[in-house]
């Protein structure tokens, strides 16, 4: 579990750390907003740092999340940027060793064997671990506001003026959405959520719960037409395991944080399923970690607008299956870097970043078109196929090796360090505040 952000010093106030920051040189459109500490806003916070800016990273949640499904990086792009970034050594270590996946039969019967690497690439970590060596990476210059989210942009001609929810509006420079397909950046600076993000036909849902039936590697899942309920072992806990279900669905009206409510849709759509979905189902009530959303894909027609940008899944993601995270680190990096190549000109930048990206990006999240129809298709006809196809090797490898080469089809420059060791030439310090 990733552990409780810690700060060496934190200010009594926003405004104290902006005071302290303002002193600093800087270049050009330096105070950059970020919203969200998931994976691509502490990505993009540590790149921002190294090339002399001063980012700021709001986040709704209280502190770090941690758990979370496990994601994975598939190829040399990825890679590459990981070790630029000095992390990959500590994801290394935390690697999971990938996750082999068994479907069964209503009688526990083997179906299809799936090999760890069809599912986590060449490194596949917790999302919560990764997170966290992303935050810990980004620390030296980047301040953190937990428990807060923006709640108005307003542009003017020397920055953006920024309202939150609970902090005083401060003034930036620009402002990323880094806050995922649901970003509310996203919806302030370029309109309704409905404009910019499909339904494609399937809900997902993960939750903890205790390794009751004894899963000793991977997972292990069952289908009917249109659903899938697994459930796969923590690998660092044994004792514990995470329920992962999927069902096919026209979309849905409800309340994203409202978790009861979530957990009633869950069991109506999968009470009447044998095997151990029973079981399964009962452990949901009492989980406190439940997630929920639709399986969806954001499209927007330009990743920038004035002085606020998109990056990550907020700008062109899918919720499965489109390599999200792989593509966020990617992101991250390039769009620094633009921003560093054309100092005080922001509008070059992020023309630079998209150029250079959104073919990738849109590459690799057209696999999310295809997760749900995956992991539940929605015919008898269809689960026989899918498993007669993925137990010939020659086709499963087919599969793996398309992953890799569409998520290594971008260039990646060499990016000019302008001030590695923060604003001023050195470590400007841990800086955090909390709402």
């Amino acid at each position: 579990m990733a552990r409780e952000p810690q700060a060496s010093a934190v200010p009594t106030s926003i405004a104290a750390v902006e005071s302290a920051a303002a002193a600093e040189s800087a270049p050009p459109n330096a105070r950059v907003l970020i919203s969200g500490a998931s994976i691509a806003g502490p990505a993009l916070a540590y790149w921002l740092g190294r090339h002399g800016f001063r980012p700021t990273v709001v986040e709704l949640a209280p502190a770090l999340r941690p758990g979370g499904q496990a994601v994975d990086f598939r190829s040399d792009s990825h890679l590459t940027v990981l070790d630029r970034m000095g992390v990959l050594p500590e994801l290394r270590r935390r690697q999971t060793g990938g996750s082999p996946i068994r479907f069964v039969d209503a009688d526990d019967r083997t179906l299809l064997r799936l090999p760890p690497e069809f599912a986590g690439g060449r490194i596949e970590v917790q999302r919560g671990d990764l997170a966290e060596v992303l935050y810990e990476a980004s620390l030296p210059w980047t301040e953190y506001v937990f428990g807060d989210s923006i709640t108005g942009l307003t542009e003017h001609d020397a920055g953006v003026r920024v309202d939150f929810r609970h902090a005083p509006a401060r003034d930036f420079d620009l402002v990323i959405g880094a806050d995922g397909l649901h970003s509310q950046v996203r919806r302030l600076a370029f309109g309704p959520e409905e404009a910019h993000v499909s339904h494609l036909g399937y809900y997902a849902a993960t939750w903890g719960l205790p390794n009751f039936l004894g899963v000793d590697e991977g997972s292990v899942g069952h289908n009917a037409p249109g659903r899938l309920a697994s459930v796969g072992v923590d690998h660092r806990d044994p004792s514990r395991a995470g329920a992962f279900f999927v069902f096919a669905s026209p979309e849905l009206t409800y309340d994203r944080h409202d978790p009861d409510q979530q957990k009633r849709l869950l069991v109506e759509a999968f009470s009447d399923l044998g095997w151990e979905v029973p079981r399964l189902l009962a452990s949901l009530a009492p989980a406190p970690d439940l997630y929920f959303d639709s399986i969806s894909r954001a499209d927007v027609d330009t990743w920038s607008t004035g002085r606020v940008a998109l990056v990550g899944d907020a700008a062109c993601g899918a919720t499965l299956g489109g390599m999200g995270t792989g593509t966020a680190v990617v992101a991250a990096y390039v769009l620094a870097g633009e921003l560093a190549r054309h100092p005080g000109d922001h509008r070059a930048a992020f023309t630079g970043y998209e150029k250079r990206l959104r073919k990738y990006a849109e590459g690799c999240q057209a696999g999310g078109d295809r997760t749900g129809k995956f992991l539940a298709p929605a015919t008898t006809t269809g689960l026989r196929l899918r498993n007669a196809l993925l137990s010939r090797p020659l086709f499963l490898n087919a599969m793996l090796k398309m992953g890799e080469k569409v998520s290594t089809t971008v260039a990646l420059p060499e990016y000019v360090d302008a001030a590695a060791a923060g604003p001023d030439g050195v470590s400007a310090g841990r800086r955090e505040v909390r709402a």
